[in-house]
């Protein structure tokens, strides 16, 4: 497989240039040369499959001749030890992908991303610095990932004061310990993080003196073990498969005061059946929608695509008006998804027509007082707890279902993070959600992060 630049269509790479490398020399993001189809059996099997199996099926095209076949088993076993079931909430399928070490969805681009560049990188003696710029969820997941990976360190960029406490610690509490995590408090938005990281990564001093690579999902290398969970909750959907319920699952066994549960409609799961999926994705950079596009050209069962954003809505301004215009981002409760020039739009752009963007994706938004109310709607309805980046697509299903735009067939949610990271939220709204052991742990850390204007210059006096 070869991958091209988003700003240049002719030139290519292999998937270990485009791994390393993070960003091409242009600026542009790598993506496939062609997206490949799952073959008729893996596809008519989706709905069956181990995930591990699904995630060699999967990913083997994109690293063919690259990593060989029994590496790349040994990479997705090791990366991906937690589930990430697919199970009823209300009227809807929830896809809950927050049963990693960090509690979130980006556990599973950043474990796979650290086997895989521990592969590719065998032999070599020069050290490997990885910049990730995070607005909550994708810094801890990276520390976590890359943590004590011979021949890597990893620096973590994250806006201060706009990350939750537990965020903070999982991203900054593996940091000054003498292993290879450092952290940096940046002055500034998440864009500004992600700024700096593309500034470093294309300055031609920097890479002489070292190699560099990005963990964002602005590398390919961690959107495409991405595209497996689509797959393999789509194809369960399909097959008309439904997960238990698993130890993180934050669904209230018994509580006095809760409402009936609104299960009228869970009757008609078994007739939807054999009918592909709509899925929602609460969206910020949009690398994960990417993901679920990819998905759907691989042949998974998807009619179409919800993206959810809170009032950084510049896609969903964009599907409205076929008009692009980048945005300065807004704080909101749903942090990790305050991005005003989502990176991930080129890739979008690189595939797919305004015209077919429009088909195939709706675009909804959603106000921090609606987030706040849903989360607690659907504790009281259905006895869920829902984190703020849930909950707005959670409403935004809701906003579009009320006028009519969502197809008839299986209805998900994507449930990017678990509610417990966002306790200051959740808590004063429902009470205290439950705590995965994961999350436990990382309380207990100490924030070792230092503190630098939104500069480059600044910057790059770190990573000299």
């Amino acid at each position: 497989m070869q991958y091209y630049s988003t700003r240049n269509s002719n030139h290519y790479v292999n998937f270990r240039t485009a791994a390393l490398t993070g960003l091409a020399q242009d600026g542009g993001l790598f993506v496939p040369q062609e997206i490949p189809e799952y073959s008729d059996s893996v596809r008519s099997s989706l709905g069956s499959m181990d995930f591990a199996d699904i995630a060699f099926e999967t990913i083997k095209p994109y690293v063919k001749n690259e990593i060989p076949d029994g590496e790349l088993t040994d990479i997705v076993r090791s990366a991906f030890t937690f589930p990430a079931p697919i199970i009823t909430v209300a009227d809807r399928y929830v896809v809950e992908l927050f049963h990693g070490p960090t509690a979130a969805f980006k556990d599973f681009g950043a474990r796979f991303m650290a086997r895989a560049f521990s592969y590719l990188r065998r032999g070599e003696d020069k050290p490997l610095k990885i910049l990730v710029a995070t607005s909550g969820d994708t810094g801890g997941a990276v520390a976590d990932g890359f943590y004590e990976v011979p021949g890597i360190s990893v620096t973590v960029l994250y806006p201060k004061g706009r990350v939750t406490p537990i965020q903070e610690r999982q991203i900054a509490g593996l940091a000054g310990q003498g292993k290879n995590i450092s952290a940096l408090a940046v002055e500034g938005s998440f864009d500004d993080c992600q700024r700096l990281v593309k500034a470093a990564l294309a300055d031609e001093d920097l890479n002489k003196r070292i190699s560099l690579s990005s963990a964002n999902s602005i590398n390919i290398s961690r959107l495409i073990p991405q595209i497996v969970y689509y797959s393999a909750a789509a194809g369960k959907a399909f097959a008309g498969r439904i997960d238990e319920d698993k130890e993180a699952t934050p669904r209230v066994r018994k509580a006095k005061g809760l409402k009936r549960l609104n299960i009228s409609k869970w009757e008609t799961f078994p007739k939807l059946q054999g009918k592909p999926i709509t899925l929602c994705v609460p969206s910020g950079n949009f690398g994960n929608l990417t993901a679920g596009l990819y998905a759907m050209k691989m042949g998974a069962p998807i009619v179409q695509f919800i993206a959810a954003t809170n009032i950084n809505k510049t896609i969903p301004d964009y599907l409205d008006s076929g008009n692009y215009l980048a945005q300065i981002s807004q704080v909101t409760l749903s942090n990790a998804m305050d991005v005003g020039a989502p990176s991930n739009f080129e890739r979008m752009s690189a595939h797919f027509s305004w015209e077919e963007m429009k088909r195939i994706i709706l675009g909804v938004y959603v106000t921090d007082e609606e987030t706040k109310n849903t989360i607690k709607r659907i504790y009281d309805d259905a006895g869920y707890y829902l984190d703020p980046h849930s909950a707005v697509g959670w409403e935004g299903m809701d906003k579009l279902c009320r006028i009519n735009k969502i197809p008839y067939g299986p209805m998900g949610l994507l449930c990017t993070a678990h509610p417990a990271k966002f306790f200051e939220t959740v808590e004063p709204l429902i009470g205290s959600p439950p705590v995965p052991a994961s999350l436990s742990s990382a309380m207990k850390r100490t924030v070792n992060a230092k503190t630098i204007p939104a500069d480059i210059k600044a910057l790059l006096e770190e990573l000299w």
